[in-house]
């Protein structure tokens, strides 16, 4: 690892720049040092510790030991792959990284350095059996019960309020728990979720379009049409997207209807009067990844709305200012928490 790392840094300062590696103090928690720059008098020595496996807890640690040796930076971290919830939380503690699959960061004030270099999001060396995904039915359904509700709760009673297996809840606590975004009691309760984490890690796997079955349509007469129609449609329904979010958290009025329903698109675009289109659509029909889309909303004025969860990572990957109103409406979020999580 440490040779991979000295490879990849060479690859990338100048060709005539010192790099010299030199073992560590005896009394150090680090493995090596190792001195960069354009010589030897205007260099910086780097504090680095090779590990073999990293996730974000670990990054932690690692960290606080680091603090707790007194040994001032700046620190780098070498390891066969990064993930990108270590490698951000490594980012805010200020501390360097390389991994083999080319994720690097190095910055420094003097010499002045600053290289970042993107490589894999995902494990390509995953320990088998552990859940690597979040992307799916049945984990998408254990999220969303994560977002919706408040700690503390059991693995029992989230499954209860999920609606999904045991076997399934643990699987997607145990990934979110190495990833650092929940807290739990030793056999006992979570106790904290880092539910902005969450959404954001969902949401890098979950897109509206790549997750669900999306049909486009023309309201020929405009968006104000679409709301009286969805009353009195008698139908299974929940407004998500522009229209969902600006009730939260308008940026500008809603020029696209998204609308979750439980059928035939095409059956229930007729019930409510509007036209197939391929280009120019107004209106989005969505038949949903699972059930839970349609689950836990709100009614306002007679209208069904998703789930204020659902509703911001269905914004997230959605076209036009869809990531712009997707972000709006996650700072409602956190500054109104109980109005939207049980």
């Amino acid at each position: 690892m440490l040779r991979n790392a000295e490879a990849s840094l060479r690859d990338r300062l100048p060709i005539d720049w010192l790099l010299r590696r030199q073992p560590a103090p005896d009394d150090s928690p680090f493995d090596v040092r190792l001195t960069l720059g354009p010589s030897e008098k205007d260099s910086a020595t780097l504090l680095v510790e090779a590990k073999g496996r990293v996730g974000p807890q670990d990054g932690q640690r690692l960290v606080e030991r680091w603090k707790g040796s007194n040994t001032d930076g700046p620190w780098l971290l070498v390891s066969p792959y990064l993930s990108p919830r270590t490698r951000e939380l490594l980012e805010v503690a200020g501390v360097n990284y390389i991994d083999d699959t080319g994720n690097v960061r190095l910055v420094l004030p003097t010499p002045a350095v600053f290289i970042r270099t993107s490589g894999a999001d995902t494990d390509p060396w995953p320990v088998e059996g552990k859940l690597r995904s979040l992307k799916g039915p049945a984990t998408s359904r254990v999220v969303r019960a994560i977002l919706d509700f408040k700690t503390p709760y059991g693995i029992s009673g989230l499954a209860e309020r999920a609606g999904s297996p045991l076997s399934t809840v643990h699987r997607v606590i145990e990934l979110l728990d190495t990833e650092g975004l929940l807290e739990r009691e030793p056999r006992g309760p979570i106790t904290m979720v880092d539910w902005e984490g969450v959404l954001q890690r969902w949401t890098s796997e979950y897109g509206l379009f790549d997750s669900n079955r999306v049909e486009t349509y023309i309201e020929p007469r405009g968006l104000d049409r679409l709301f009286p129609r969805l009353r009195s449609s008698g139908l299974d329904y929940a407004v998500t997207g522009s229209l969902a979010a600006a009730r939260l958290a308008p940026i500008a009025p809603a020029r696209l209807g998204m609308v979750f329903v439980d059928g035939d698109t095409d059956d229930v675009a007729e019930t409510l009067g509007l036209t197939p289109a391929d280009t120019g659509a107004n209106v989005f029909l969505i038949e949903p990844f699972d059930r839970v889309a349609l689950e836990r909303g709100e009614v306002d004025d007679g209208i069904r709305y998703a789930a204020t969860s659902q509703v911001a990572a269905d914004l997230a990957k959605s076209p036009g200012r869809g990531p712009s109103e997707s972000t709006a409406l996650i700072r409602w979020m956190a500054a109104n928490e109980d109005a939207w999580r049980s």
